[in-house]
């Protein structure tokens, strides 16, 4: 009874210490993961904390409602539109920079190859929760945030399927039995192995997601539908698991198909708590597990292994760049490439985090230099966090992605109020029409709606006289309602028979691309149709 409540007053205090950085950081400007990591090396440093912190733990109570939360809220449109260079990175990449920094370190730090390629896959996933954190402050390209997020999503379950692999041909004691024959070489059961828990895995995920979509669709309760999202976030994890399989790909496969099925037949009050739960999971776990990388992180032992680090963190750079630079070239099999200033942010986006802790601690105690890999990992995931996640806002600025100025974010407030009021008042006026409200109610809530609107108005106004600037804004506010418009009266032909699914498809892709916000007013506008 005295540890359960000891580890009850344990996650209390964890949970202030998160509330009180999250205040704080609102005043300091500085990402929100990067300062729960020094608050974490603070308070170790002041007194020192003992805790379990097992792989098990984090993968699976940690890393399901991160990976769950990403996927179901990425729209698959999105996604397919810059589908080539997710895979590009998430696959060859995570390849890429496994080799690079395993042959860099074994070299550079003098351990055997295998030794540094089991480091290079712990080390090859990143983790892009600060950055994207700042993206959503800061305003930057939707796209840019879909192709970080799509990345990390992928990558992570490419890094543990290879990273296990790589251990089990490294130390053959612990790998499991293979469904190929032992008459093929290692390197071919390896490959089988990596798509076979790759694409099972991925496949479980989504056909567990499409299971819970169809329920859901038959269920009007806003608690047993988030239940059931819980119970899959978790559940397809840990079946994915018993089935040998990759349970990280498995929760992307379940997010993605909830996500863009699900939502569908969910009520306006199931949509807002459904989000605004997960929202906040995603919040406490991501908080939880950089908090318990500062307390985890022993600064003693990082000084004296400060030659490794440096070597590893170089590598890691290193990859990185090929990676990005090296591997352009493939986006552009497809008519939409990566802009250039993209590819400086996925460089120095590159984090590492959680992924890289739980495999960093899930090394066997029978591996040469375990502790050693631990401490450069270690070093790693500080260095991203601290260097490169609070140099990343001067990085977007000088690169000109950051669109929300403290004028723009003025102008995108006064608008949506001017937008829902304008909303409110029309829907009043129907409903006076159709005489569902009597005229003396009409008569009082009528001329405070009107007033509200014309404030809006005179704010807007004003804000486009100040900041002429802002005109553009107004004006892809404009084409994008003019876009919708497009959208809906096309769904409306369609249901006539007025026009043919083929030509229906057809414009709406049309009309897709031309709503894509990077399509409008930005550095990417739509090509010809002569060009795709």
């Amino acid at each position: 009874m005295e540890e359960l409540l000891m580890t009850e007053t344990f996650i209390i205090e964890l949970l202030l210490i998160v509330a009180l950085v999250a205040v704080a950081v609102r005043r300091l400007r500085v990402p929100y993961t990067v300062a729960l990591v020094l608050a974490g090396l603070v308070i170790t440093f002041q007194q020192t904390l003992t805790f379990d912190l097992t792989p098990e733990l984090i993968m699976a109570l940690f890393v399901p409602p991160l990976v769950f939360e990403a996927a179901f809220h990425i729209q698959l449109r999105r996604l397919q539109e810059n589908l080539i260079p997710i895979l590009v990175l998430a696959v060859p990449g995570v390849l890429l920079t496994t080799v690079i920094v395993g042959g860099i370190v074994a070299w550079g730090v003098r351990l055997p190859i295998t030794t540094g390629l089991i480091f290079g896959a712990l080390i090859s996933a990143t983790d892009p929760v600060a950055v994207v954190s700042l993206f959503r402050v800061l305003g930057t390209p939707k796209r840019l945030a879909v192709i970080v997020e799509g990345e990390s999503l992928f990558n992570d379950g490419t890094a543990i399927v290879v990273f296990n692999l790589i251990l089990a041909l490294a130390l053959p004691t612990t790998a499991e039995t293979s469904v190929v024959s032992t008459n093929f070489s290692p390197f071919v059961v390896a490959v089988f192995n990596f798509f076979r828990v790759a694409f099972f895995g991925l496949g479980a995920g989504i056909g567990l997601g499409w299971l819970v979509s169809k329920l859901i669709a038959r269920i009007d309760d806003y608690l047993v539908e988030t239940t059931l999202t819980t119970v899959l976030a978790f559940g397809a994890y840990l079946v994915a698991e018993r089935l040998h399989v990759s349970g990280v790909l498995a929760v992307v496969g379940a997010g993605l198909v909830n996500g863009n099925i699900g939502p569908r037949n969910m009520s306006p009050t199931t949509r807002i708590v459904l989000f605004n739960f997960w929202e906040y999971l995603a919040f406490i776990v991501n908080s939880l597990i950089f908090l318990l990388i500062g307390l985890d992180i022993n600064l003693p032992q990082l000084f004296t292994h400060a030659g490794p680090i440096v070597i590893a963190v170089l590598a890691v750079l290193i990859s990185r760049a090929i990676v990005v630079y090296g591997l352009s070239w493939l986006g552009r099999l497809r008519r939409r490439k990566v802009p250039w200033n993209y590819e400086h942010v996925l460089f120095w986006g590159g984090l590492r985090g959680a992924i890289c802790l739980a495999l960093a601690l899930s090394l066997p105690a029978s591996l040469p230099e375990r502790e050693l890999l631990r401490v450069m990992a270690f070093g790693v995931v500080l260095f991203t966090l601290l260097v490169q996640g609070t140099t990343m806002s001067p990085l977007l600025r000088r690169l000109g992605l950051l669109r929300s100025t403290e004028a723009q974010l003025d102008y995108e407030r006064c608008h949506g109020q001017l937008m829902a009021t304008r909303a409110a008042l029309d829907r009043l006026r129907q409903i006076y029409h159709s005489g569902v409200i009597s005229a003396t109610t009409w008569e009082q809530l009528a001329p405070r709606l009107e007033a509200q609107l014309q404030d809006c108005l005179n704010t807007q106004r004003e804000l486009l006289h100040t900041y002429p600037d802002l005109q553009e804004a107004e004006l892809r506010d404009a084409e994008r309602e003019g876009l919708k418009a497009q959208r809906a009266m096309l769904s409306t032909l369609l249901s006539d028979g007025l026009i043919s699914e083929q030509i229906y498809e057809e414009l709406l892709n049309s009309v897709d691309l031309a709503l894509d916000s990077e399509a409008i007013g930005s550095e990417e506008p739509p090509l010809p149709a002569s060009e795709e």
